[in-house]
């Protein structure tokens, strides 16, 4: 038996085991795809799974648009790998045969800003896992649900030791005076396409930028702050646990040269 032609054995259903991308479509044109397909690859090498098919992954990203009759204006294609079916309970077969499947949606609105909460759910920074793009998201959907239950629409996600990590869907910056903060990866940090043209663009414009160990103070007497995706980009962070945050041109700066 199969749902949509994913058999009832598949690991990636059964154990989250195995890997996503998602990726922003313009008007039916992929926005850094060779950059998402080399962090799919880079997870694969880490979770011990045979090497990714780039070409097999290629073609469906770039055939789903069409497929879903998005090729006009934003979509955000979802391309998923599994470690395919066998084995018995958490012991995976000898030679994994990956599945690869891939869908298209269409996208949020870029830059919209964002209100945010802390979330009582904690990012766990000494599973490898928690600096993959892994199937295992439950954690990020609590936080999500947590957020959206205060009437805020993200949540900032400290780790074990108290200190901040990332929202639910994306990075955390901020600026402190001449320099651009954000969580350090040791933190439990997904480290984002986005969050790296961030810090490009930061550094060509003059920012120093420090990946820290801090909890959430730092976000609350900080000059600006913002998250950031592959899908929305950079958002303003106004308020955080009701508390309203400052605003910086330099933000806007960054949104136009991270893109």
């Amino acid at each position: 038996m199969t749902i949509d032609g994913v058999p009832l054995t598949d690991r990636g259903l059964l154990l989250g085991d195995g890997l996503f991308e998602t990726l922003l479509t313009v008007d039916g044109a992929v926005r850094h795809l060779e950059a998402h397909l080399d962090r799919m690859a880079a997870g694969c090498e880490a979770l011990g799974l045979p090497p990714l098919d780039r070409d097999a992954a290629r073609s469906l990203v770039e055939a789903a648009p069409a497929a879903a009759g998005l090729t006009a204006g934003r979509a955000a294609v979802r391309l998923t790998l599994t470690a395919g079916s066998g084995g018995r309970g958490l012991d995976r077969p000898e030679a994994p045969v990956l599945r690869l499947l891939a869908g298209c949606a269409p996208a949020p609105p870029a830059g919209a800003p964002a209100e945010a909460i802390i979330a009582t759910v904690r990012r766990n920074e000494g599973s490898p896992a928690s600096r993959l793009k892994t199937l295992a998201y439950l954690d990020n959907v609590l936080a999500r649900s947590e957020a959206r239950a205060a009437g805020a629409d993200e949540a900032l996600m400290l780790n074990n030791r108290g200190h901040l990590a990332c929202a639910s869907a994306g990075n955390l910056f901020w600026l402190d005076g001449e320099a651009l903060a954000t969580p350090a990866v040791s933190c439990g940090v997904l480290a984002g396409l986005a969050r790296g043209r961030v810090i490009a663009a930061a550094r060509a414009m003059g920012l120093a930028v420090t990946e820290v160990e801090v909890g959430p103070e730092a976000v609350a007497g900080a000059q600006a702050a913002f998250l950031t995706n592959s899908l929305t980009g950079v958002r303003p962070l106004l308020r955080l646990d009701g508390r309203t945050l400052g605003g910086d041109p330099r933000v806007a700066a960054l949104t136009s040269a991270s893109l």
